[in-house]
C-alpha cells in the first residue's frame, strides 16, 4: 500500500466529531444574534440599489429594481462640492491626527513610565482624571478660546489636541505598554551612551508597535467618524468632511435623499474597513503580547 492510499484510509477510518444538541442550539443562537447584528448593514448596502421613493416605504430587504443612480449622485457630490473634496478633507484630517496622536502619546507616555521626574505620579493622575471629564463640558470654553484665536472655520481646533498628547486613553495605553517592558533595555542603552532621545525612538518605540498601531487604529475610525467637532467648527462647504456632507443630503431641501446618502455612507465605511483589515494582524498581536506578560 502507498503512502497516499494509507493516508487515504487513515482520514477515512478516523471516526467523524458528533455535534451535540447544545452545540447546535448554541449555534444556531450565535448565528441568529449575527443575523440581527448584520441586518441593517445588509439594508443600507442594499438600499443604495434602490431608488429613493422605495427606502424606508417597504420592508423588503432586496431591491426590485437594481439601480447605480445613488451612487451616481453621491460621486458628483452636493452643494457644489465634489464627493473627493469631501474624501480629501476626511484623510487629511485623520491622517494627521493619527500622525498627532501616536506621536504625542508616545513621547508623554515614555516621560511618565521611564523617566523620574518631580511630580510624575500626580501628573500622571491629573491626565488619568481628565478621562472622567465628559466632552461636552468644554466645548464652549474651547470654541471661545479657539473663535477668540481666529482658528475657527480652520482644523486648527481638530488637530492641536492631537498633537499635545490630549488623548488620556492612548497615553494610559502606552505607559501600561513600557511598563511592561525589561528596564533592563534602558540600562544597556545608557552604558552604550545613549540618552533619552536615542533610547526612545531606537529602542523603546520599535517595541511599541502593536501599541501605536492599536492607537491609530482607533484615532482614525474616530476621528473620520466625527461629526460634532467639524459641525462646530467648520463652516466652508470645501472643509467639509464625510460625516457633514451625509447630513446634507437631509437638510437642503425638504425632501431628503436617502438614496444617495445611504450611497455615500457606504463609500465612507469603505476606507474605515480597509484601514482596520490592513493593521488588524498588529492589533491582535499587541492584544496576544499583553496576555504573555507575567
Amino acid at each position: 500500500m502507498s503512502a497516499t492510499q494509507l493516508l487515504v484510509t487513515t482520514r477515512t477510518n478516523k471516526p467523524r466529531r458528533r455535534w451535540t444538541v447544545r452545540e447546535v442550539v448554541f449555534h444556531l443562537i450565535v448565528l441568529a444574534i449575527l443575523a440581527v447584528i448584520l441586518y441593517p448593514v445588509a439594508w443600507m448596502l442594499f438600499s443604495t440599489f434602490k431608488p429613493s421613493e422605495q427606502i424606508g416605504g417597504t420592508a423588503q430587504l432586496l431591491p426590485s429594481e437594481v439601480t447605480l443612480d445613488n451612487y451616481t449622485k453621491a460621486l458628483s457630490g452636493i452643494g457644489g462640492v465634489s464627493f473627493w473634496t469631501f474624501f480629501q478633507n476626511s484623510v487629511i484630517l485623520a491622517v494627521l491626527a493619527v500622525i498627532g496622536t501616536v506621536l504625542s502619546s508616545a513621547l508623554a507616555a515614555y516621560a511618565f513610565a521611564r523617566i523620574n521626574f518631580p511630580g510624575r505620579a500626580v501628573y500622571f493622575a491629573i491626565m488619568i482624571g481628565t478621562l472622567l471629564l465628559p466632552f461636552h463640558v468644554v466645548i464652549i470654553p474651547q470654541y471661545i478660546m479657539f473663535n477668540a484665536a481666529g482658528m475657527v472655520n480652520t482644523y486648527t481646533p481638530l488637530l492641536l489636541g492631537k498633537f499635545l498628547a490630549t488623548e488620556a486613553f492612548f497615553v494610559f495605553l502606552m505607559v501600561q505598554f513600557m511598563r511592561g517592558l525589561p528596564p533592563e533595555l534602558d540600562e544597556a542603552a545608557r552604558i552604550d551612551g545613549a540618552g533619552h532621545y536615542r533610547t526612545f525612538w531606537a529602542i523603546m518605540l520599535p517595541l511599541l508597535k502593536p501599541a501605536l498601531v492599536t492607537s491609530a487604529i482607533f484615532t482614525f475610525i474616530w476621528t473620520w467618524n466625527d461629526f460634532l467637532g467639524p459641525l462646530l467648527y467648520l463652516k466652508d462647504p470645501d472643509l467639509y468632511t464625510l460625516p457633514i456632507a451625509l447630513r446634507l443630503f437631509v437638510d437642503q431641501t425638504s425632501g431628503a435623499d436617502y438614496g444617495a446618502q445611504m450611497a455615500m455612507a457606504v463609500l465612507a465605511l469603505i476606507p474605515v474597513f480597509l484601514f482596520f483589515l490592513i493593521f488588524q494582524r498588529y492589533l491582535v498581536d499587541g492584544v496576544a503580547t499583553q496576555g504573555l506578560k507575567g
